[in-house]
């Protein structure tokens, strides 16, 4: 019987980038293949070109044009996430998916995994080993005209759509896998990826939460399992505030504390607009929308009992 040395050691293994993967050496796109500069055209109604918002998840591709203060200002478009999908076919998936929309000058985009620098580091949903060290930001701008381009972790970039900006707020998104974002005062904490940390036995929350798994066990096992893991991670934090994001969150149907609110699953393309914001701030109407922290809400630790399930368990996430 293994140790718990060796459980560790092997965990730590099979999460660490292959030291044969090292940087991305697949096709590039020459720039000369960039997309032709085009003249921006303004969207009705709006005064400035607006924002290319990307939301790339593990089985589906969303795409908006949002202006500055995170509002939909064109046609959501949405196409499933090809399987392999290694970059060369995510960047001519996107430009597909894409194409109809115009009126933006810049774009902001939400990866699945670990960013820096616009670089990927994991992409523990879509294959770790063809992604890591690929330059996302850098080929978008290249492909669409040679904008400006941001590239941030899925999940932070939906969480500047949810928060309050008072506290400390964690955000959790429920879709293909688990994601994870944390916020101080409306500022985002480094990113950590809790969704990749053991949650009970061998099983990571990816795995143990994840989209796979809910369509396994059904849906109030699944439901009972998200009730554990807010417990576990207000234990963790003690945040303010949990959002729950992603599009598995909307089908929850046991009553939740009122430290724990589910949020719109197009926050993960509205959170773009706060890349390009000097100050990163959270909309005023947010904010009263959303209302200030209290002293009196309900710790998250009281989670214990679920209501019974009122949805089917075979429903498909929309990620």
């Amino acid at each position: 019987m293994a140790s718990s040395k060796q459980k560790s050691r092997e965990a730590i293994e099979r999460n660490r980038v292959p030291a044969e993967a090292k940087r991305y050496t697949g096709p590039r796109q020459p720039a000369g293949t960039a997309m032709p500069d085009r003249p921006l055209k303004k969207i009705s109604g709006s005064k400035a070109p607006g924002i290319l918002a990307i939301d790339i998840g593990g089985s589906g591709l969303k795409a908006a044009v949002i202006d500055e203060q995170g509002k939909m200002i064109s046609e959501h478009l949405r196409v499933s996430t090809p399987n392999p999908c290694p970059p060369e076919i995510m960047l001519q998936t996107l430009g597909q998916l894409i194409a109809p929309l115009s009126g933006y000058n810049r774009i902001s985009v939400g990866f699945p995994g670990v960013i820096r620098g616009g670089v990927v580091l994991t992409a523990a949903n879509l294959g770790r080993e063809v992604w890591y060290g690929f330059d996302l930001g850098a080929a978008l701008s290249r492909q669409f005209g040679n904008l400006p381009t941001k590239v941030i972790n899925d999940a932070d970039m939906q969480g500047y759509a949810l928060i309050t900006g008072e506290g400390l707020e964690l955000v959790l998104t429920l879709g293909t896998g688990f994601g994870s974002a944390l916020y101080l005062n409306g500022e985002l904490m480094p990113h950590m990826e809790l969704g990749q940390h053991i949650a009970r036995g061998k099983k990571t929350y990816d795995l143990w939460v994840g989209n796979i798994e809910r369509e396994r066990i059904g849906h109030a096992k699944w439901e009972k399992r998200i009730l554990k893991t807010l417990e576990a991670v207000h234990v963790l934090l003690h945040p303010d505030l949990i959002h729950l994001g992603g599009g598995n969150a909307s089908r929850l149907s046991a009553e939740l504390p009122s430290t724990v609110r589910v949020g719109s699953n197009d926050a993960g393309l509205l959170g773009g607009a706060a890349l390009w914001r000097a100050a990163m701030p959270v909309a005023p109407e947010r904010k009263a929308k959303s209302g200030a922290v209290s002293s009196e809400r309900q710790p998250a630790s009281r989670i214990v009992k679920a209501k019974p399930a009122r949805r089917a368990a075979g429903e498909r996430a929309k990620s």
